[in-house]
C-alpha cells in the first residue's frame, strides 16, 4: 500500500507540474492571445475603413461638379488626385517606421481629425489652391490611418493574416463604392457645401478609433515579445528580399495605374463614349467599386488556403483578356467587363501586403506604410499622367493603352515561395 500511495503522490506532482496555474501569469498573454482572432476589433476597423474611404472617395466622385464650378481641365483634376495621393503615400512609410519603434495607440483617432478638417475645407473651398489644400489634409489623415490600422488588423488576426487584412480592406472598398453613390444623390443635387454633412462620418470614426486605441494599448507588451521572436527568425538572403520587393512594387504599379484609369476617369469615359448623364455614370462607377469590394473580401482567405503567390499571379495577369476587350465593348458589356476586372484585380492587394509582411517579419508598420503609400502614390501618378494624356489623345484612347498593363503580372513567376508565419 505504501508503494501504491507513493506512486499516486508522484503522479499527482507530475500533473500539478503541467497545470496552467504553474505557468507564470505574465507569460500567458503572449502564448494564448495571438491564437484567437479578435473579430470585434476587426469589425470596428472595417467600419472605420469604410467611413474613411467613403469620405476620400467623395473627392473623385464630385470631379464633374468641381470641373464645372472651377472651370478645371483634366490636367488640373489629375493634380488634385496627385496632391491627395502624394500626401497619403509619402508620409505612410515614415509613420510605419516611427510606430514600429514607438507604438501610438491613439494616432488613428488623431489622423482622422486631419481628414475631418480637410473634408470641411473641401465643402467651403472657393479656389483651386484651396481644393489642393483640402486634398492634402485628407491625404495626411489617410497616411496615418492605413499603416496603423493594418498593424492593428494583424494584431487581431490570430494568425489568419489574409482573412484579417481582407476584412479590414473590404470596409475600405465598400466605403469607396458608397462614396460615388452618396455623391450622386446628396452632393450633386445640393452642391459643394453638402460635402460638409459627411463630417458626421468622420466624427463617428474618431469615437470608434479611440475605443480601438484602448485595446491597442493593452496589446503592446505582447506585440513587443512577438516582434523579438520574428527578428530572430531565419530570413531569406538580402538579395532575394530586395529583388522580391522590386517585383511586388512593379505589380503594384500595374494594378494601381490601371485602377486609376477606372476610379478617376470611368465616369468621364462613360459620359463621352455612351453619352450618359453624370449621375448615371456614377451609378456605373458604384457597380464597379462594389465588385472591387467583393474581390477584396475573397482574396485574403483564398491566399490563406492556397498560397498568396498564386492569388497574386491570377489576380493581376488574369484580368488581361478582359481589359483588352473593354475598349471595344458596348455599354452592357462595358459594365459586365468592369465587374469582372474589379472582382479579380482587387483580390491582389491583401495577398501582396501579407506576402510582403511575411517576407520581412517583424516590420509590420514599415511594410504596411510602404505598400499602402506606394499604392496611393502609383494611383496619384497614374491619375495625373492619364489626365494629361487624356487631354491630348482623348479618354477612349487612354483606355486602349491601359488595357495592356495587366500583362506585367507575368513577373509574379519570380516570387519565391514563403513558409507561412503565425506571428
Amino acid at each position: 500500500m505504501n508503494s501504491l500511495d507513493a506512486a499516486r503522490n508522484e503522479s499527482s506532482l507530475s500533473n500539478d507540474a503541467i497545470e496552467p496555474a504553474a505557468v507564470p501569469e505574465f507569460a500567458q498573454p503572449a502564448a494564448t492571445e495571438p491564437a484567437r482572432i479578435a473579430l470585434p476589433i476587426l469589425a470596428m476597423l472595417s467600419v472605420c475603413h469604410l467611413l474613411n474611404d467613403m469620405i476620400q472617395s467623395l473627392l473623385p466622385a464630385i470631379y464633374p461638379l468641381l470641373k464645372d464650378a472651377f472651370a478645371l481641365d483634366f490636367g488640373q483634376i489629375g493634380l488634385i488626385t496627385l496632391t491627395f495621393q502624394l500626401t497619403a503615400s509619402l508620409l505612410q512609410p515614415l509613420v510605419g517606421i516611427y510606430t514600429d519603434k514607438r507604438p501610438m495607440p491613439y494616432s488613428l483617432a488623431i489622423g482622422m481629425g486631419f481628414t475631418l478638417v480637410g473634408l470641411l475645407l473641401l465643402s467651403r473651398a472657393s479656389s483651386f489652391p484651396m481644393l489642393l489644400l483640402a486634398a492634402a489634409l485628407v491625404g495626411s489623415g489617410s497616411s496615418v490611418f492605413h499603416p496603423e490600422s493594418s498593424r492593428v488588423a494583424r494584431m487581431a488576426s490570430g494568425g489568419r493574416h489574409g482573412l484579417a487584412q481582407s476584412l479590414f480592406q473590404v470596409g475600405g472598398n465598400v466605403g469607396s463604392a458608397l462614396g460615388p453613390l452618396l455623391a450622386a444623390y446628396i452632393v450633386m443635387p445640393h452642391g459643394q457645401g453638402s460635402v460638409g454633412w459627411f463630417a458626421l462620418a468622420a466624427l463617428t470614426a474618431i469615437v470608434i478609433l479611440s475605443r480601438i486605441g484602448v485595446w491597442y494599448r493593452a496589446q503592446i507588451p505582447a506585440q513587443r515579445q512577438q516582434r523579438g521572436r520574428a527578428a530572430n527568425a531565419a530570413p531569406l538572403p538580402r538579395r532575394t528580399v530586395v529583388a522580391t520587393m522590386l517585383v511586388l512594387g512593379v505589380l503594384i504599379f500595374s494594378k494601381y495605374f490601371y485602377m486609376a484609369s477606372l476610379s478617376s476617369y470611368y465616369t468621364f469615359y462613360l459620359m463621352e463614349k455612351f453619352h450618359l448623364a453624370a449621375r448615371d455614370a456614377q451609378l456605373h462607377l458604384f457597380v464597379f467599386l462594389g465588385a472591387v469590394a467583393a474581390g477584396t473580401l475573397l482574396g485574403g482567405p483564398i491566399g490563406d488556403r492556397i498560397g498568396r503567390r498564386y492569388v497574386i499571379w491570377f489576380s493581376i495577369l488574369g484580368v488581361l483578356p478582359f481589359t483588352l476587350l473593354l475598349p471595344h465593348a458596348n455599354l452592357f458589356w462595358t459594365t459586365a467587363l468592369t465587374v469582372i476586372i474589379g472582382l479579380v484585380l482587387s483580390s491582389a492587394f491583401s495577398a501582396i501586403l501579407v506576402y510582403a509582411q511575411e517576407l520581412v517579419p517583424g516590420r509590420t508598420g514599415v511594410i504596411a506604410g510602404l505598400f499602402f503609400g506606394f499604392a496611393f502614390g502609383m494611383g496619384g501618378l497614374g491619375a495625373a499622367a492619364l489626365g494629361q494624356l487624356a487631354d491630348r489623345i482623348g479618354i477612349e484612347a487612354v483606355y486602349g493603352l491601359c488595357a495592356y498593363l495587366p500583362a506585367i503580372g507575368l513577373l509574379a513567376w519570380f516570387l519565391p515561395k514563403l513558409e507561412r508565419r503565425t506571428d
